[in-house]
């Protein structure tokens, strides 16, 4: 499960992922964003953040003085999480042999989360130097927190980077609407990813893996406006130098929607499976309404240009099949075709691989 899951009850939420993600399969602490404030993906993540409260206003989060009632609930809905992931696993008598957390990572969180006077906190090197330390020093406490809740898993972190493109494009607007902020430079966010992943790591957890999926995908048809043109061009160039970042900021795995990916990121794709990091392919589209595609013609997606590039079947093992992005905007029942569909995917990968 790549991201979201839709509802509002953490138990039955923990009790799907803990049923259908066995392993080698990865399953992972639930994310509710339909519960509201602080269950968002934002939220979720600035309440970690260590003495950088934030509140919510109309133009979105911000940062405060001093912790208020949105802060404490965005804690609070984390908190219960963690607990009832914990009892659903004692309850099952389920040693967890492994556990994916997730959380926003530090360039897209200061792009969404506003300073006392308005402007985005990517603005700033100084608030984008603190967001990332901030959010360091609080997921260590996160990590000790689900390690206590379910002891012996190993711990993988997923940091989605949503807006990234955006930034390194400069092509996020300001409050008022009028201008776009300055892009961030590529050695600042080379070394914001580093030093942030050796963090993780420090805090203990065992893979790390970036996810580069947009929120909306920007990359696709031409608009007919030109000035939308021209930033959607901008951006999808920005991706593809953000990708060439990631792949060397000391990752185990880098995570990408299938379709999104040209001839171009395929080939970058090719030399890093070989020399080790994992690819976490967003295969299964993400559609209300619509049932997932055949498994075979998703498997076709992945072995076409798998085998085209020269790539050995025996390195499947350092791929994982996702979903194409969270499932929160979907009804519980088409989450879990969409699941299944990515289980059965991979199966047939697994089959591929050892034949």
């Amino acid at each position: 499960m790549l991201g979201p899951w839709p509802g509002t009850d953490p138990v039955e939420a923990a009790k799907v992922s803990l049923g259908l993600f066995t392993p080698p399969h990865l399953p992972s602490l639930p994310e509710l964003p339909a519960r509201g404030v602080g269950s968002d993906a934002v939220g979720r993540t600035a309440g970690l953040l260590v003495e950088l409260p934030v509140d919510v206003q109309p133009y979105g989060w911000r940062f405060v003085d001093r912790p208020g009632s949105d802060h404490r609930r965005a804690v609070s809905a984390l908190s219960t999480d963690v607990n009832v992931l914990a009892d659903v696993a004692g309850a099952a008598e389920l040693e967890l042999p492994e556990l994916k957390l997730q959380v926003v990572g530090p360039v897209s969180l200061a792009a969404a989360i506003h300073l006392h006077y308005g402007e985005r906190a990517l603005r700033d090197y100084g608030a984008r130097r603190d967001v990332a330390q901030s959010l360091s020093a609080g997921l260590a406490l996160h990590a000790e927190k689900v390690r206590a809740a379910v002891p012996g898993a190993a711990l993988t972190l997923q940091v989605d980077e949503p807006s990234v493109a955006a930034a390194l494009a400069g092509t996020i607007p300001t409050s008022s609407g009028y201008r776009t902020l300055r892009s961030i430079p590529a050695s600042e966010l080379r070394h914001t990813w580093t030093a942030f992943v050796s963090s993780a790591r420090d805090a203990g957890f065992a893979n790390v893996a970036l996810n580069l999926a947009p929120a909306v995908e920007p990359f696709g048809n031409r608009p007919a406006d030109t000035q939308a043109a021209d930033t959607q061009a901008a951006e999808g160039a920005a991706w593809r130098k953000a990708l060439e970042l990631a792949l060397e900021s000391g990752i185990d795995a880098v995570a990408l929607p299938v379709p999104m990916l040209d001839t171009g990121h395929w080939e970058q794709l090719a030399g890093v499976v070989e020399s080790g990091i994992g690819f976490w392919a967003g295969t299964v589209p993400v559609r209300p309404d619509r049932a997932p595609a055949s498994y075979s013609a998703l498997v076709e997606r992945i072995m076409r240009p798998w085998r085209g590039l020269g790539l050995a079947d025996s390195s499947l093992n350092r791929l994982r099949i996702t979903p194409e992005s969270g499932l929160a905007g979907v009804s519980p029942a088409e989450a879990r075709a969409i699941v299944n569909r990515s289980l059965e995917v991979a199966a047939a990968v697994t089959d591929l691989r050892n034949s």
